[in-house]
């Protein structure tokens, strides 16, 4: 722990947070909505990255972890009444618990059948969900705006809920940080080279894996909290989208599989590119299909991602961006 404080890169993260949280200075609405973003990608790519990066799992469904904080969160405040953070805090303990008996199922397969039924139990949990009267079925729940009350109002609410998500990111940089630097992460890194040789080697790779994988649940699902908090609305569709679990694997793959900072990169960048395409009158609708672009040409000239690029260029760079 002393040694992991000592490094260089653990004092960047710090850096990092310091800017995402003062560059809006408390008054630019435009950079602070595109920061908020950026830092939502960094959270769900610098988990699955744990399992992706790490273990060497891809995990297809993601998602389901960010959907079902939001749900936890939007009905512990709409229907019990309860405040902004036992209502996150909650739900992501609760969320993270169901990844682990998720995880000890799953996890048993492989490569693509992993890969498959991380899809069907995102698909299951969406049509539970949406047949779970409870949370508002199909239609979905509702948020009244006098929650933002205690938060200040709703002008306000959203600076809280801004630096909320920020410290989320951060915490989400941190953990991967210091799984990757334990003996823990060693495991699995292990894992994710030979699973086989690891397991003779001693590493108890199934008890690993579903920890992992239950750890890469726990800040998504916050994230996700806070993000349909600030919505004032959840729905099935927009809670267990496919397409952020796609983009996440984008964003993890682009910045670098396997290193803390890769996947923070390219969660930036690409919410920079993604701002772009939205914004402009010619490729507004090519958003996904510059995604697949881009997976495709990491996957054929650049499987390191940008940081595998960086270090062959600037070998010393390893010892300081991790």
């Amino acid at each position: 722990m002393a040694a992991a404080l000592r490094r260089p890169f653990f004092w960047i993260i710090g850096v990092a947070i310091l800017v995402f949280a003062a560059a809006p200075f408390g008054k630019d609405v435009e950079l602070r909505e595109s920061l908020l973003l950026a830092a939502v990608y960094i959270t769900l790519a610098s988990n699955l990255n744990m399992m992706l990066g790490y273990a060497g799992y891809v995990n297809f469904g993601s998602i389901v972890f960010f959907g079902l904080g939001g749900y936890f969160c939007v009905y512990f405040m709409g229907t019990l009444g309860w405040g902004l953070l036992p209502s996150v805090l909650v739900g992501g303990v609760a969320v993270s618990f169901l990844a682990l008996l998720f995880g000890l199922g799953i996890l048993r397969l492989r490569g693509i059948h992993f890969a498959l039924a991380t899809i069907g139990v995102n698909e299951a949990v969406m049509a539970f969900v949406t047949n779970f009267q409870p949370w508002g079925g199909s239609t979905g729940i509702y948020l009244s705006t006098e929650l933002f009350q205690p938060l200040g109002g709703p002008a306000q609410a959203l600076w809280t809920i801004y630096y909320l998500r920020v410290a989320v990111m951060g915490l989400s940089l941190y953990l991967s940080y210091f799984i990757k630097n334990s003996k823990f992460g060693v495991g699995l890194l292990a894992i994710g080279q030979n699973e086989d040789a690891a397991s003779v080697l001693g590493v108890p790779a199934p008890r690993y894996k579903a920890l992992a994988y239950s750890a890469s649940a726990l800040l998504p699902s916050i994230a996700g909290g806070l993000y349909f908090f600030k919505g004032a609305f959840i729905q099935p569709a927009d809670a267990f989208d496919l397409t952020l679990s796609t983009e996440a694997i984008v964003i993890t793959m682009l910045g670098g599989q396997g290193t803390i900072f890769g996947p923070a990169l390219g969660a930036y960048l690409y919410e920079e590119l993604r701002g772009w395409l939205l914004t402009s009158q010619t490729f507004a609708n090519f958003q996904l299909v510059v995604a697949g672009v881009l997976l495709l040409i990491i996957v054929l000239f650049a499987p390191g991602g940008l940081m595998g690029l960086f270090y062959r260029r600037w070998p010393r760079l390893r010892r300081i961006l991790e």
